[in-house]
């Protein structure tokens, strides 16, 4: 490893993930010369020209002396592109390959290889994600800071202590952003109903849902007291609970959630198959 205080980290794949950590690692000034990029396709490599982040169209030549490997490819690709990588074992391979198990990233490179699974949701994209991370036992504490610094970079961390816990992690955070944007959805064409033009039903929802998670996570409170907080008896807001609540909206949440739960544990079983 290098003894650099910036580690040298080589994405493989340029998609938007990978180029919304390294827009994040640059802005908190991490050198664009620490920074290495790979892509088969010319197009995806473009927009690094501009940070001048070093690209390469070969991903063993990328990774070649870096200290971490950030494989950035989609699932479906990553058996392929994995087993193909000349990693070294002493090179921390951080994977944001949705549904792709510990041991089928250990079957591809080998059993001593270091690794950290990482489970982000999508606005990583614009420096407000929540990644999930799990670490296998070949990782040292200073490798487990490398994967911690990136994903970062991008937002918020938080380690489990279980891999199967990404799988909840997935359900909640991961594919999480589409639930509220469901909800979003629900109001905006109730507002509509309700008389409102879409504009004015669509700022009113997307400003009341921004400044509803701005006051659950600046307080103490947990969720359950600030919504006890705004809900007067007899009120307006009463009557509108009293309908989710008669429906069964938190039995219907808790459905939806271990659904998105039992898909990402078959994907990873879908996903895990071969070795190198």
């Amino acid at each position: 490893m290098q003894a650099s205080t910036y580690p040298i980290i080589a994405f493989v794949g340029a998609g938007n993930m990978a180029f919304s950590l390294t827009r994040g690692l640059l802005s908190k000034g991490h050198p664009a010369t620490s920074l290495r990029v790979a892509d088969p396709l010319p197009e995806a490599l473009a927009k690094y020209s501009t940070a001048e982040i070093t690209t390469f169209a070969d991903n063993n030549l990328a990774i070649h002396g870096a200290d971490v490997v950030v494989l950035a490819v989609k699932p479906q690709v990553a058996p392929q592109v994995t087993g193909e990588l000349a990693i070294l074992s002493d090179q921390l391979l951080v994977s944001i390959a949705a549904g792709v198990s510990l041991q089928s990233l250990n079957n591809w490179t080998s059993d001593a290889q270091p690794i950290v699974r990482c489970m982000p949701n999508t606005p990583a994209l614009l420096g407000a994600g929540m990644s999930g991370l799990y670490a296998n036992a070949c990782c040292t504490p200073e490798q487990k800071g490398f994967a911690e610094k990136i994903l970062n970079a991008a937002g918020t961390t938080l380690w489990v202590h279980e891999e199967s816990e990404l799988d909840a992690v997935t359900a909640v955070s991961g594919s999480g952003p589409a639930y509220f944007f469901r909800l979003m959805e629900a109001m905006i064409e109730a507002g509509e109903t309700l008389g409102l033009s879409r504009e004015t039903a669509t700022i009113l929802t997307l400003q009341t849902a921004y400044g509803a998670a701005l006051m659950a996570k600046d307080t103490d409170e947990q969720p359950a007291t600030l919504r006890h907080n705004v809900t007067s008896p007899g009120g307006t807001t009463a009557a509108a609970l009293a309908v989710m609540e008669k429906d069964d909206l938190g039995g219907l949440i808790q459905r939806a959630l271990s659904a998105a739960h039992a898909r990402s544990v078959a994907l990873a079983e879908e996903f895990g198959t071969g070795s190198n």
